[in-house]
């Protein structure tokens, strides 16, 4: 057999039931075989950044590995910023191009380069077959890195001469590993600290969410009686989004992290990066009077970022499931008084917030061009039933959080590592996944702009994504960030925001996405927003509604 069938034999033994990928020459030897697996659907990209970004989304949504094909360097370059959304996602992916023939390698051929080295920096491992005996041992460890906690995206180069040479090693599988499990008396520890806490708060990455541990988080901060934030990126529903409990993001700069958990005497870290900032802080993310425990299925990211006075490795899911045992097991009235004391103070809170919000949006119900809470309140009213969203509204994401109902695991897809363009493309993989639920993609303008061809592929697999554009015409994040530098670094200007609007022209994205086979409109009424969304749930494949929201300035 050929080292391209050994190839393609792994992907099938692994699980893999979908390519992302943008053709090329070198990408010959892999395309010509799809036609003998039937099973291996390939979803055409125009730009190797929305391949990966797809995959890396198809990743999240399914639990399972995805593969993006890409075609030598110059595409491997195209989606190296799509591979760094996939690594901070630890979305569990393949990623491939097609390498020239390895003869050629010292005759500097076209579109040549040291691809191992290009996507090192963006993956868990990368390298390259010598040989087609090397094929199978490699994609071997390929899947297996890749599903490592915390998981990611590997990178494997993929050499014509390789793919067509001869050889006796089949594919081959190491089959599932078994998780680790926390240890009783780490747990009782745990356990105790939360029954000695006064004012306990958790503090939530994406992970608990993709092990299916929703259920024991809100059971934890309901026996708790614990406040509950999520990290400032989020790639899945952390927690049911209209719990009492749930306070939504922490900031982007430590010391109104602090601030935020200033009122707590314990915090809980559960299965993520947690902070990530934008601006340098002297001060650390926790107050000095708390306490905090972490909980991680691997021991890499324990005490990463953050000083952790217990730090527990093992399964989310089960590792939660067992400290509510332990916390069960010990019952103290006091405690359960205090902590029902706690729930009540937090839903009359998320009372009188919900309330405040309402009244903000009654006072910008009349405003024109529509705010942008306006036009995702109207939204949020007309969804197709049992929507997903996938967001990447930037500024707006606030408001999405809010007004869009985020109940279960799939329910919500975001972008991780704070690069702009994944939510397009990163529809495609998720609609791929869920071919029975309606996918509504919301994202700025600017950032549409940055993997645009996604329409185009929404039209050819006749994917129906319902694509929401919020128009506001500038990079408004830039500007709001532009308003911080100027402030923490004491420069006093009354300058004008710099090569910040996208007007002259004004962008046209109805018209993009005719020229790309997707039937679209422009909405300025806030009044029209539900009858556009009835027109984009009545066409069978993919629909664009780009809506005009007010901007910064």
């Amino acid at each position: 057999m050929r080292g391209g069938q050994v190839f393609m034999e792994s992907l099938l033994l692994h699980g893999v039931d979908a390519i992302f990928g943008n053709p090329g020459t070198t990408e010959n030897p892999l395309l010509d075989r799809l036609i003998d697996y039937p099973q291996l659907p390939y979803y055409v990209a125009l730009h190797e950044g929305v391949a990966v970004g797809a995959a890396s989304f198809y990743a999240q949504a399914t639990g399972r590995t995805a593969v993006a094909n890409l075609h030598v360097a110059p595409g491997l370059g195209n989606a190296i910023g799509m591979m760094y959304g996939a690594l901070k996602a630890a979305s569990p992916l393949i990623v491939t191009a097609g390498a020239q023939d390895t003869r050629m390698r010292l005759h500097n051929p076209l579109l040549s380069h040291d691809l191992v080295a290009m996507a090192a920096p963006v993956t868990k491992y990368s390298a390259q077959p010598q040989t087609a005996d090397e094929m199978g041992p490699l994609l071997n460890r390929a899947f297996k890195i890749a599903n490592e906690p915390p998981y990611g995206p590997v990178f494997i180069a993929l050499p014509v001469d390789v793919m067509e040479g001869e050889t006796d090693v089949p594919a081959s599988c190491a089959g599932p590993i078994a998780a680790a499990v926390a240890g009783d008396d780490t747990l009782a520890r745990a356990a105790g600290m939360l029954s000695e806490s006064a004012s306990p708060c958790l503090v939530l990455g994406d992970e608990a969410s993709r092990q299916n541990a929703l259920g024991e988080l809100v059971a934890l901060a309901e026996h708790t009686g614990a406040t509950v934030y999520h990290q400032g990126l989020r790639a899945h529903v952390c927690f049911p989004n209209r719990h009492p409990n749930y306070r939504g993001r922490t900031p982007f700069e430590a010391a109104a992290v602090r601030k935020l958990l200033a009122p707590h005497d314990l915090v809980l870290l559960i299965g993520g990066n947690f902070f990530e900032d934008v601006w340098y802080d002297r001060s650390s993310h926790v107050p000095d009077h708390a306490r905090v425990i972490q909980f991680e299925n691997t021991q890499h990211r324990l005490a990463l970022s953050v000083p952790v006075d217990l730090g527990v490795t093992g399964e989310l899911k089960h590792s939660l499931g067992r400290l509510l045992e332990r916390l069960e097991e010990t019952p103290d009235g006091e405690y359960a008084a205090a902590a029902a004391e706690r729930n009540a103070a937090l839903a009359e809170d998320d009372r009188v917030r919900r309330a405040a919000a309402a009244e903000t949006l009654e006072k910008l119900s009349d405003v024109s061009p529509m705010a942008p809470v306006r036009a995702v309140h109207e939204l949020s009213r007309s969804l197709p039933e049992n929507a997903v969203i996938v967001d990447e509204s930037i500024t707006a994401s606030l408001e999405v959080a809010h007004h869009f109902e985020e109940t279960d695991h799939g329910d919500y897809f975001g972008g991780r590592g704070g690069g702009i363009g994944q939510g397009i493309a990163g529809a495609i993989g998720v609609q791929a996944a869920n071919p029975d639920r309606r996918v509504v993609a919301i994202s700025g303008d600017g950032s549409a702009m940055y993997s645009i061809q996604a329409l185009w592929s929404a039209a050819h697999h006749d994917l129906p994504i319902i694509f929401v554009i919020l128009s506001n015409r500038e990079y408004r994040v830039l500007k709001h960030n532009l308003d911080i530098y100027r402030a923490r670094f004491d420069i006093g200007s009354n300058k004008p925001y710099p090569h910040m609007d996208l007007t002259n022209p004004t962008l046209g994205f109805p018209e993009m996405a005719n020229g790309m086979g997707v039937p679209g409109e422009t909405v300025t009424d806030p009044d029209g927003i539900e009858a556009a969304m009835e027109r984009a749930k009545a066409t069978d494949g993919p629909y664009l509604i780009e809506i005009v929201v007010s901007g910064k300035s």
